[in-house]
């Protein structure tokens, strides 16, 4: 799933339906749309969640996402933000898949280290830049906030430009063979 630029692979969206599930594979998913963006979150949660220094979020529509196996655990959550989020994951393994943000519910944010393919998943942006963890590098030819966005509309504007230009800097991955 890639598409030849200047003798470089740049991947592109995949064909949708596309599914995902946990690491025990007792929750599995199927997504319908493509997202609305792609980031990585340098949040104290997402640190926690993650086990690494930031996790990877893909706002959807939920109504793109349809459950299809497995026992969901849901958690309310008060997130660094201050606003409420309820974390789903799998109730076997304990694999975190996506949350569900109480202000916004007709969105749900979507780990895509989750997929079965994220091969074409590139973040082209970074929020809560101000809590990275030390030695993390941001890309300043990214779109960055310091913190809790009050609005994401720059993130998907990046992911749209993302699209339809393969020519970005950022979205050149490996070499042609």
């Amino acid at each position: 799933m890639q598409r030849e630029f200047g003798g470089w692979n740049v991947p592109k969206l995949p064909e949708f339906p596309v599914e995902g599930g946990c690491l025990c594979g007792v929750v599995r998913y199927e997504l319908t749309a493509g997202p609305l963006g792609v980031y990585n979150c340098h949040c104290k949660d997402c640190q926690r969640l993650t086990g690494s220094a930031y996790g990877m979020s893909m706002p959807m529509p939920k109504s793109s996402l349809k459950h299809l196996s497995g026992a969901l655990r849901r958690v309310e959550k008060i997130a660094d933000s201050g606003r409420k989020a309820v974390m789903v994951s799998c109730a076997a393994c304990g694999s975190f898949l996506w949350n569900e943000p109480v202000s916004t519910p007709e969105t749900i944010v979507l780990k895509p280290g989750s997929l079965d393919d994220g091969s074409w998943v590139i973040p082209i942006g970074n929020i809560w830049t101000d809590r990275a963890a030390p030695g993390v590098h941001i890309d300043v030819a990214l779109v960055n906030i310091l913190g809790q966005p009050a609005d994401r509309q720059p993130l998907y504007d990046a992911w749209t430009k993302h699209l339809n230009q393969g020519n970005q800097p950022w979205t050149v991955l490996r070499k042609s063979r």
